[in-house]
């Protein structure tokens, strides 16, 4: 306990030291004086103090837990261990097992579905763009959190997407039905085309290339202007029609939020299939051990190309949805801070968690748009935030949930799968 107590005044001397000049000193220079703010030094070394200590409670209290578990494990067979969790991972445990009452899906579904039929233009756009990230993280998932592939340069694939409706429609007069499943393959084709050449790199040098690939698709784009119209971009994207009828802005946009509602649904429901098919376990066991992976027989050049093909159709059918509910695109829009706010949201949800990414997703866009009264601090929050979930849940707040099989012997002696 000393040793804590100690340890928390030396980080919050430090802290106060480096922060000194910031929050202490304030510079008048028309008046040429300088103010001494000692009451912000105080609150600020209190408050380190107060949180160092707290932290390093539980960080004891988990490394206790873990010990206890470890102690459990060796006297007792792993059937039946009993759980010693955290609090932390109680809730968020709770919480994964509430996602999954069916009541509760039902009850979520309605509400989406009645949302803009009582809610403004502006709240029903703020939904289309979390539905849009929700497949966005759900297509990165595919590759990141299942196949275990560190992408840097997913939001490529989704400029990809924008920019395909755009032209077509530009240049020949495609419209918004036409245009989706085309970008979405053309999409999944630079897909495949990203990972012919990078078949062997893993870690640090695959996502060194991909993120180059980013930027190399983003500066073509900005630099042909002949044929992508440059820095200026393609103005006047048609929304989506509804039979030829003229919808108007308002009824434009409820139109397009009920297309993203179910491409969602599609999204989820389809990646959740792959999760438990073959070719989702193939994944996994290249996540895990790409060694054992191809000595299991498992073709490892086809299943890494099916992830970045099946991840990169689903930012290209986004990026038609986006070019569609902005009508103008450039090259602006698809920055490296895209492809790091896409990964975050998988690594913040749980690598390879599809109800992880629909809960970070929830966190990282929704919320910052009901939180602007806080300004310059929700940045603060958000880095606190993942600070904290890297030191306490750095699996992410929904971990993947294996299928688990057993083999029962049955009274004749034989075994059926459970």
């Amino acid at each position: 306990m000393n040793s804590e107590i100690r340890k928390s005044i030396i980080a919050a001397a430090w802290f106060s030291l480096l922060s000194f000049p910031l929050i202490v000193l304030k510079v008048d220079y028309i008046e040429k004086t300088i103010d001494l703010r000692w009451n912000n030094l105080i609150f600020i070394a209190v408050g380190t103090f107060f949180v160092s200590y707290v932290w390093r409670y539980f960080l004891r209290r988990g490394e206790k837990s873990r010990q206890e578990e470890t102690a459990v494990g060796i006297a007792i067979d792993q059937k039946k261990r009993p759980s010693v969790d955290s609090p932390t991972q109680k809730i968020l445990t709770q919480l994964s097992n509430l996602t999954q009452s069916k009541p509760l899906i039902a009850i979520l579904l309605v509400m989406i579905v009645a949302f803009p039929l009582g809610s403004s233009t502006y709240q029903t756009s703020i939904i289309i763009s979390t539905m849009m990230y929700i497949v966005l993280g759900l297509g990165l998932n595919i590759v990141v959190g299942m196949a275990g592939l560190l992408d840097l340069g997913y939001g490529a694939f989704y400029l990809i997407g924008a920019y395909a409706y755009a032209l077509l429609n530009l240049n020949y007069g495609f419209g918004f039905w036409i245009s989706l499943p085309i970008a979405g393959m053309l999409a999944a084709t630079f897909g495949v085309l990203l990972g012919i050449p990078v078949l062997r790199l893993r870690g640090d040098y695959l996502a060194i290339v991909t993120l180059g690939f980013h930027e190399i698709v983003r500066l073509v784009v900005e630099n042909w202007d002949e044929v992508l119209h440059g820095p200026s971009g393609i103005p006047n994207i048609p929304k989506p029609g509804f039979f030829g009828l003229k919808l108007g802005f308002n009824g434009s946009t409820v139109y397009l939020y009920y297309i993203t509602v179910v491409i969602m649904v599609i999204a989820i429901i389809v990646i959740r299939r792959l999760h438990i098919s073959r070719v989702g376990r193939a994944w996994m066991a290249l996540r895990e051990d790409e060694v054992a992976c191809q000595a299991m027989g498992i073709d490892t050049t086809k299943t890494k190309l099916t992830a970045f093909a099946l991840g990169a159709f689903w930012a290209g059918i986004v990026g038609v949805i986006f070019a569609a509910k902005s009508s103008f695109v450039n090259p602006a829009s698809f920055t490296f801070y895209e492809s790091a706010m896409i990964l975050s949201i998988v690594v913040l949800g749980g690598a390879g968690s599809i109800r992880g990414v629909i809960l970070a997703t929830l966190i990282l866009i929704l919320l910052p748009e009901y939180m602007r009264f806080l300004k310059e601090y929700r940045m603060l929050l958000f880095g606190a935030l993942w600070v904290t979930m890297m030191v306490f849940r750095p699996q992410g707040m929904i971990s993947d949930a294996r299928h688990k099989y057993e083999l029962n012997p049955e009274p004749d002696g034989n075994e059926n799968k459970s």
